[in-house]
């Protein structure tokens, strides 16, 4: 799986993390019934997705197609050409 880079970013991690704590809230809010402690875990739950989501929209998150290491190869190839079709023109 790890050539895949599958969940080894940063907006794959807190999404996790965050979900975890929403998680562990509502756990300890089943133990000592407090039911509005349950509902606030749940929204950080959802609140989770929602930041993960939007932090690999911003570019923190898997690239859309490839490994991690091929995207970047193409991006740096990408950089070296442009210099050389601005002198071109």
């Amino acid at each position: 799986m790890s050539a895949a880079a599958h969940g080894h970013n940063p907006a794959a991690w807190t999404g996790v993390t965050i979900a975890f704590v929403g998680f562990t809230v509502s756990g300890v809010a089943m133990i000592i019934p407090m039911v509005w402690l349950f509902w606030v875990g749940m929204v950080v739950v959802v609140l989770a997705g929602v930041i993960g989501k939007a932090m690999s929209m911003a570019g923190l998150g898997k690239p859309a197609h490839g490994h991690l290491a091929q995207h970047a190869m193409a991006k740096a190839a990408a950089a070296a050409e442009q210099p050389a079709a601005v002198a071109a023109a």
